[in-house]
């Protein structure tokens, strides 16, 4: 799994927003507020991978046991999937 293209990443005092830019402009009106593990992981998703690769670099990178981790993975693409962020 891969993000569309045309989303930009920034990093505003201790938020993480991602903004749409070029044509996406006219089909995601807004921004999506992210905390730090939606960022490292909104990074990995920028090139192509899998579920289980994230799942293992989220639980590599943050102390959290594989079963929360999944959890929460799959509720973060989930929304994704739910915004249309996914390519």
């Amino acid at each position: 799994m891969k993000l569309k293209e045309n989303y930009m990443l920034r990093q505003v005092a201790d938020t993480f927003v991602v903004v749409p830019i070029g044509s996406e402009v006219e089909n995601f009106n807004g921004m999506i507020n992210l905390n730090g593990v939606g960022a490292f992981l909104w990074r990995l998703l920028e090139t192509e991978t899998t579920f289980e690769e994230l799942l293992k670099a989220m639980t590599e990178e943050y102390e959290v046991d594989e079963e929360t981790a999944r959890k929460d993975l799959t509720g973060f693409v989930q929304q994704l999937e739910a915004s249309n962020l996914l390519a």
